[in-house]
């Protein structure tokens, strides 16, 4: 009789023992399987978020020397000599190789405009994109809704004395405050926000945006690529990838999977510690049995394999239904954790590796029982019957 039958002999007989074994392994398998298809699927829901919150790539005309600037632009009324960027060009950033890790591009044109009989600093965007990238910003009101609208940093309209709902004319040109925005601490402040096409007229500057500001995050490659790509297709510009946003994103990030990983290795060591225990108890039980298979001519080498053989058996048996269990019950509590949208992966990796992680777990705790059972005497073990 071979070893493999002999160990599908003892597990049919020994159902009990078996099924307590296979259902430890179960529990650990599906709980890791649980925890890493969970963390990625909460990594792509915050790195979606991250990606656009705030920008981490400025796009700006190449020039030295700017003062009295927005986001390295200079906005006052002496001429830095600085061509503009052509907002026709930024069509390009969609031909780059890591396109797909731009989460939005949202060009701005930054000027100097008189209203009522002062001087303040108009800013012309893409509503949609801006208001998007800039998820900080809160407006008491609403964003521009077209071209005759305009939202207020805190600190200009304090200075301009504008409340929401008053009309004021910006060069000449009627506008209705839709909404102020609420203090950020940063140059925002001073702003009069409109639409960007209203900008290129007011500013006369159509086709043109003064800087474009890119939120990218890239988890496989370097956002450093990113920016020699955007360089390439932008000449004429500088861009500039501001490294702390960059850092502090995939720091963030990657702390969320360590800890998964730390979480997911403890729950491994205390399942091989049950196996091993169970493995152990079924060894100091089978002692006579032993005894027996070595009194018919069983080597050390036949009594280990059997043991491992049977330890492997139960192995893969739990490492299936863990995998299963474990994503039926990702698909259980993904709703209560993230946004809609984000869903569970099916991979075959994942599938194998929680088997491969059964089977591994099942053989080395089991290892040291089975080698405990090749060193018993037969003759002591043959005594008890």
């Amino acid at each position: 009789m071979k070893l493999r039958q002999v160990a599908f002999s003892n597990l049919r007989r020994r159902k009990g023992r078996a099924a307590f074994l296979v259902a430890g392994l179960l529990i650990g398998i599906g709980t890791v399987v649980t925890l890493l298809t969970l963390s990625s699927a909460l990594t792509v829901q915050a790195q979606n978020s991250l990606e656009t919150y705030g920008a981490n790539i400025v796009v700006a005309p190449q020039t030295d020397g700017l003062a009295l600037s927005y986001g390295g632009v200079r906005v006052g009324g002496v001429s830095t000599g600085a061509p503009d960027i052509r907002q026709a060009d930024l069509t390009r950033i969609a031909t780059i190789p890591n396109r797909r890790n731009i989460a939005v591009v949202a060009p701005e044109l930054l000027g100097v405009a008189r209203v009522n009989g002062n001087e303040a600093i108009l800013m012309g965007v893409r509503p949609a994109e801006e208001f998007k990238l800039k998820q900080w910003w809160r407006v008491d009101g609403r964003p521009p809704a077209n071209g005759h609208e305009l939202v207020a940093g805190s600190a200009a309209a304090a200075t301009l004395h504008l409340t929401k709902g008053d009309s004021i004319t910006v060069s000449g040109r009627p506008f209705t405050v839709s909404g102020i925005l609420r203090r950020t601490g940063s140059q925002d402040d001073n702003l009069l926000i409109i639409d960007l096409a209203a900008a290129q007229s007011i500013l006369h500057k159509p086709g043109k945006v003064s800087m474009v500001e890119v939120a990218a995050l890239c988890s496989n490659c370097p956002v450093g690529k990113i920016v020699a790509q955007l360089g390439s297709i932008l000449p004429g510009t500088r861009v500039v990838a501001l490294q702390e946003k960059v850092k502090n994103r995939m720091h963030a990030i990657d702390q969320f999977r360590t800890f998964s990983y730390i979480v997911a290795g403890v729950i491994v060591g205390i399942e091989a510690l049950v196996v091993f225990v169970t493995m152990m108890g079924s060894v100091n039980a089978r002692t006579r049995e032993i005894g027996v298979f070595r009194a018919l001519g069983f080597r050390r080498s036949h009594v280990t394999g059997l043991i491992l053989i049977e330890a492997v058996l139960a192995s893969l048996l739990a490492g299936v239904l863990g995998y299963l269990a474990g994503m039926g019950l990702s698909y259980a509590l993904l709703p209560f954790l993230a946004a809609a949208g984000v869903s569970v992966s099916w991979t075959p990796a994942l599938a194998g590796a929680a088997v491969g992680l059964a089977v591994v777990i099942g053989s080395l705790a089991s290892l040291y029982p089975a080698l405990h059972a090749s060193r018993l005497d037969p003759t002591v073990a043959l005594r008890a019957l």
